[in-house]
């Protein structure tokens, strides 16, 4: 059976695992508000009229073999891996993404820590290329995103301050669509995945009409299912402007 906002699939060496469309783990959280399991906090708090609270959460079912237990890294059962990465304060069970957990926000984020700092004034994590150039703003992440409405201090998206001082928990203007931000870090990370994820033999040689938001400029490119990459300024801030077709001499 299925617990709510569960979703199976297995991750590596073996290792059953579980998430909806917020993580990837191998346990179930057991709620101590209402004690209902639930993939995560946000699968709880979109199906509840209250949220959980996840400081509190001192018990996890495996979704293996369905001990309930202690929340840990790993089953005392059956020894599956709940997650790549544990806090053992925030309860934050995932694939690892470099996260760390920050004492002064008082949760984890998503790293590599090296290439953030704490701005104790603003009370949030930024990048280190915001350090002395930014203004700083007491509280600025005690707010919603004034552009997507969500909590910027909780927010899954990481938060940036754009030169007019507002916070926000997105990248992309909602109006131009234009970067808002220096994606820069982004975009190479996103040739790295790119270059990890072969497409499917039909689609190896798809070529597609792009057009970049950033620079205006239309470019002919390789098909991916990640992301298409603009040939003048390297954004990834892409969008298809053509049908899929394979080159001349393939057709």
């Amino acid at each position: 059976f299925q617990e709510k906002g569960e979703e199976r699939f297995f991750w590596g060496w073996g290792e059953e695992m579980l998430g909806g469309e917020h993580y990837r783990r191998g346990c179930l959280l057991r709620a101590p508000c209402c004690g209902k399991l639930y993939a995560c906090r946000l699968c709880h708090d979109g199906a509840e009229g209250h949220r959980l609270d996840r400081f509190r959460v001192a018990e996890v079912q495996c979704t293996r073999c369905r001990l309930l237990q202690k929340a840990q890294q790993r089953c005392e059962g059956c020894h599956s891996l709940f997650g790549e990465y544990y806090c053992g304060i925030c309860h934050l069970f995932d694939r690892d993404k470099k996260q760390y957990h920050c004492a002064e926000c008082g949760i984890c984020r998503i790293g590599p820590k090296e290439d953030f700092f704490h701005c104790s004034k603003c009370n949030l994590c930024l990048s280190l290329s915001l350090r002395g150039k930014h203004k700083c703003i007491e509280n600025v992440s005690r707010q919603d995103c004034p552009i997507c409405l969500e909590d910027i201090h909780t927010s899954r998206v990481g938060a940036h301050v754009l030169p007019c001082e507002w916070g926000i928990a997105v990248a992309l203007c909602p109006l131009c669509m234009h970067s808002a931000l220096d994606m820069t870090r982004y975009w190479r990370q996103l040739d790295d995945e790119v270059a990890q994820t072969p497409m499917p033999t039909e689609y190896q040689n798809m070529m597609v009409e792009i057009l970049c938001n950033d620079c205006n400029a239309r470019s002919t490119v390789q098909f991916h299912l990640l992301g298409m990459k603009c040939k003048n300024c390297e954004s990834y801030n892409t969008a298809q402007d053509g049908r899929c077709r394979l080159p001349l001499e393939e057709q």
